[in-house]
């Protein structure tokens, strides 16, 4: 009897350890799950200022993949389109955002409109932006970071215009949401970047030639600009580069330039300096 409440007594002991053990075990292992699985939501953003005094916030909403996963025997990748949603919003910190009257032509908010310049151009703008983005490179991955590639970005986004017109009509001044698709390609190419006394955390020094490609429906910049004499479709180009080095910093200089020009109110040219953010772990 003895020994059997010996026993009793070591299992009483026990039961609890193997159970914390178990419970550390299983946390251990949800917690491996979650950051294997963790979802690419809300995770990063930019914002932009471009040289009229225009400030764009943008946050990526999230990120996906569609296509097959994995890799394929031969160590290639299996297609897969990588899919990114964006949200953001624009104001003029510089300029008055209310409409005004000009004195010759008793119009109103002919200013107002400035912001579809950089907006047609920039691949990222837009109040909703769903696009697919991504590199490709010439060589195959090495540990080398200096290698180049062709750059793509292309897909549809809502933006925002003013109704112009005179200043006795209640629907001047009054914004109007539409749909503009863009697509962009161009030469990619990267070297290494690093902080001087911690060449552990290498990131990477970047640039980018594109040309860039927007379509707006007729009818639907008529409905901004009833006077508007144009087909809705815009092209130009785009020279920049950029420094991204993880918890250092992330920043971008992009200049743009129009091969036609829109025809509502404009200056050019067109510097947008970026700050990027990620909250990645």
């Amino acid at each position: 009897m003895a020994f059997v409440r010996a026993i009793l007594l070591l299992n009483v002991c026990l039961c609890p350890l193997l159970f914390w053990g178990q419970q550390k075990t299983v946390q251990k292992a949800d917690s491996a799950i979650n950051k294997t699985y963790k979802p690419e939501i809300l995770t990063s953003g930019f914002i932009d200022i471009v040289n009229n005094g225009q400030v764009n916030a943008s946050a990526r909403f999230i990120r996906l993949f569609i296509g097959e996963p994995g890799n394929k025997p031969n160590g290639k990748r299996r297609f897969a389109v990588p899919l990114s949603v964006y949200s953001g919003v624009s104001s003029s910190s510089f300029n008055n955002s209310n409409a005004s009257t000009t004195p010759t032509s008793n119009t109103f908010g002919l200013r107002n409109n400035e912001h579809l310049i950089n907006a047609f151009i920039n691949p990222l703008s837009g109040l909703f932006n769903i696009s697919a983005d991504g590199i490709t490179y010439f060589k195959k991955p090495t540990t080398r970071v200096t290698r180049s590639g062709f750059i793509y970005h292309g897909g549809l986004r809502v933006l925002t215009g003013y109704r112009t017109g005179l200043a006795t009509n209640p629907a001047t001044g009054k914004p109007i949401n539409f749909f503009n698709s863009f697509a962009t390609a161009g030469l990619y190419f990267q070297t290494g970047a690093w902080e001087r006394n911690n060449a552990k955390n290498v990131g990477v020094f970047w640039l980018a030639g594109r040309y860039i490609l927007s379509q707006s429906s007729n009818k639907q910049l008529k409905e901004i600009l009833p006077n508007l004499v144009s087909n809705g479709f815009y092209h130009g180009w785009s020279v920049g580069g950029g420094i991204e080095i993880n918890n250092l910093i992330n920043i971008k200089v992009v200049y743009y330039k129009y091969i036609k020009k829109p025809e509502v109110d404009y200056s050019l040219p067109i510097y947008q300096f970026s700050f990027n953010y990620s909250l990645k772990n």
